[in-house]
């Protein structure tokens, strides 16, 4: 049978006709209603020709491809026996080229959608074992409501002996159009920086042996055709969402068809299933888009929101105490910094590192974690009552998943600490290995203990290093079934997945947490970018987004106020800075950013997030439109020297192009511009345009200097819809 799964204009149309493995014919833009016999049609017509010096017949790419279908690519699936083992050296052979068989009984296709294909979503399970190797993979393809696509491998040993597990992935195949890629790298405070090469023949392939995805995580690897960008082009994107180690790859082969892939990486030895055991691979999220890489986020954010931790809770306005004291705690010294955060709008108060026993550095304490006497000696009930009374709720760093060698808890427990005693440390601290018996169960009483016997309301969840030993498979299941514990025994405490900033932000750990922080760098010049591309994949709401020192703690470059709050708005809005040094003047400004932050907050974290492919590399174009399309915010940031005496008109996609917009300025303090050029609209204060014009035409601006931002309200006019 062939199967034509549809959703908010995606196809994929899935061949389980015969014995082998289904494939996939097409992934991509709707097809529209298709009969069985279109269907058949379809796919009889989609054959192949079988070229010179390959297989005899024409080559079939299914959702497994190994050598035993002649797929000589980068395989989705590898397994391994002892050839000396219970099941011999025939059935550890057989797996080097499995020949899997369909179970025709195991086919389901569980719709979810009502009478019409575009209302809901739709699913496809099978299962195939190959008997002679004694292994079956049952698979499972979701295509939700929003057009995102998730596959999933359950594999299970059906021998006597044990099966490695070496790779479970998922493999799409992709036009020979798509032609160009993107992915990202980066290094710690400046994440998520674009790579673009074209597809040739042979393997492009990221894999991260972190234990997380790292600094420069492949994050989100997106086939193209040629010169595809935020509002244009066809895009074929992938995402592993997993927080230990993964592997992402595109293949152009000279023989078959280009394919995306990708899973978790495992290691030799890493996953051994005895007999009769099976292991899932984590999901693979998978999204078409006919119209460039604002349409992978058209459709990420709204599935994303379907299933949110914090949907219907507004993002506070969180400020943490990190840069503005270090370690040099007490209530004393906080005291100035909490009058001022209750003077600008502060929502949420977060006491950073340095509060545990024997913490004056970060050499030593990891892992110990109760409040430390000579720094607190009446406990944190004192700061948190200054904290509450003020308006404010309570928030608590911890970094569970790490340990210090000079610790109480390492001397106690060295048999927790992963890795050899001799093996290098990162940042001056050890992992804790989570699967040790009894180690998991004492993180989590340390920190329950923590949470009932205070009002916490949030946790600053860190991950300071790479794991460079034991098993980055095991400890993530581990981590992910502590905070699932965690969570449900305090449902109303948030967390933020923080990883020395970027370094674990995937959507598997979004499933677990409420907020990530986004990065260690709170320079506006550095953040406007790992914020746009971050964005890609995660909604705004949860990219912690701080308003740092003019100095910034990580560059040291200095940056304009205003600069500063406009790159601070665009996400879940906080404070990162010793407001108790800062001017009134500088206060009185800060104060009405939060407060244009609270008004504003239900659109930039609900509405369509925007993105321009600007004319000028220095300019830097993004905003968010309300789903009525009624209202928006538009950044508009120069970050270099322009190309021109004059900046470009600024277009605004996504308006409604019948409605007339009042487009004003979000006054955020002054901006900078060379020699006062401004057009009149900008000194006149308001411009009314149709939609229709903002998104074609657009709008001229003033020649801004570099490191400089705008940011523009725009409102329709008229009466709401009925």
């Amino acid at each position: 049978m062939i199967h034509h799964l549809r959703a908010a204009g995606v196809s994929i149309v899935v061949d389980v006709r015969g014995t082998g493995v289904p494939a996939v014919l097409h992934w991509g833009s709707d097809l529209g209603e298709l009969d069985a016999r279109a269907l058949d049609a379809l796919v009889t017509a989609a054959v192949p020709a079988v070229p010179p010096s390959s297989i005899d017949v024409p080559l079939r790419l299914s959702l497994l491809p190994g050598l035993g279908e002649g797929w000589s690519g980068r395989p989705g699936v590898q397994f391994a026996r002892d050839p000396g083992g219970a099941d011999g050296a025939r059935a550890a052979a057989a797996l080097r080229a499995p020949r899997f068989r369909l179970v025709p009984d195991s086919v389901e296709r569980a719709a979810d959608r009502a009478a019409t294909a575009d209302a809901a979503g739709d699913a496809l399970a099978f299962e195939v074992v190959d008997d002679e190797a004694r292994v079956a993979v049952a698979t499972r393809l979701e295509l939700t409501r929003e057009g995102v696509l998730r596959v999933r491998h359950r594999v299970a040993n059906r021998g006597d002996g044990p099966l490695a597990v070496a790779r479970l992935a998922a493999v799409l195949p992709v036009p020979a159009r798509a032609s160009e890629l993107l992915d990202f790298s980066g290094l710690w405070a400046r994440e998520r920086r674009p790579m673009r090469r074209t597809l040739d023949h042979g393997v492009h392939a990221r894999e991260s042996r972190h234990g997380r995805g790292g600094h420069d995580d492949a994050f989100l690897l997106v086939a193209g055709t040629p010169g595809f960008g935020f509002g244009h082009g066809e895009t074929w994107a992938m995402h592993v969402a997993w927080s230990g180690d993964t592997e992402a790859w595109a293949e152009r082969s000279a023989l078959g068809p280009a394919t995306l892939g990708g899973g978790e990486l495992l290691a030799p030895g890493e996953l051994v299933l005895g007999s009769g055991e099976e292991a899932a691979s984590p999901w693979v999220v998978a999204v078409h888009s006919a119209s460039g890489l604002d349409g992978v986020s058209d459709r990420l954010h709204p599935w994303i929101r379907s299933w949110s931790t914090i949907a219907g809770r507004p993002r506070p306005v969180t400020l943490n105490t990190w840069e503005a004291v270090y370690f040099d705690q007490s209530l004393e010294r906080l005291e100035p910094l909490i009058a001022a955060a209750r003077r600008v709008g502060v929502e949420r108060f977060v006491l950073d590192d340095g509060w545990f026993l024997g913490r004056r550095d970060d050499r030593r304490a990891l892992g110990d974690w109760t409040v430390d006497p000579t720094v607190w000696p009446d406990g944190l009930g004192p700061l948190i009552d200054r904290i509450t009374s003020a308006g404010m709720e309570f928030g608590l760093w911890v970094e569970p998943e790490m340990v210090s060698a000079d610790s109480e808890l390492a001397r106690t427990h060295p048999d927790w600490v992963l890795g050899r005693g001799d093996d290098p440390e990162w940042r001056r601290q050890r992992v804790l290995d989570l699967t040790a018996p009894g180690a998991a169960d004492h993180v989590f009483a340390a920190l329950d203990a923590l949470l009932a016997s205070y009002d916490i309301r949030f946790l600053k969840w860190d991950h300071n290093r790479d794991l460079l030993g034991g098993s980055a498979h095991a400890q993530t299941t581990a981590l992910y079934g502590l905070i699932d514990r965690l969570r449900a025994a305090h449902p109303g405490v948030e967390i933020e997945s923080c990883a020395s900033g970027g370094g674990r932000i995937d959507l598997g750990i979004l499933e677990r947490t409420d907020r990530v922080w986004t990065s260690d760098t709170n320079d506006p010049f550095e953040r406007q970018g790992i914020q746009r591309f971050t964005g890609l994949v995660v909604p705004p709401e949860y990219l912690g987004s701080h308003l740092g020192a003019a100095r910034a703690h990580t560059t040291g470059r200095t940056s304009d106020l205003s600069f500063r709050l406009a790159t601070a708005l665009f996400g879940s809005a906080g404070i990162e800075w010793n407001l108790a040094t800062a001017s009134e003047a500088d206060l009185d400004a800060v104060a009405a950013w939060t407060a244009a932050y609270r008004r504003l907050r239900g659109l930039l974290h609900g509405g369509r997030v925007v993105r321009v492919d600007a004319a000028d590399a220095a300019q830097v174009v993004q905003g968010v439109v309300a789903p009525d399309r009624r209202h928006a915010v538009v950044s508009v940031a120069v970050l270099g020297s322009p190309v021109a005496a004059l900046p470009p008109a600024v277009r605004m996609p996504g308006l409604d192009p019948d409605l007339e917009y009042a487009v004003r300025r979000i006054d955020l303090g002054p901006v900078r511009t060379v020699q006062d050029a401004a057009p009149p609209w900008f000194a006149a204060g308001e411009v009314r345009l149709p939609g229709r014009l903002l998104g074609e035409v657009g709008l001229p601006m003033p020649l801004l200097a570099p490191e400089q931002a705008l940011v523009l309200e725009l409102v329709a006019a008229g009466p709401e819809p009925a």
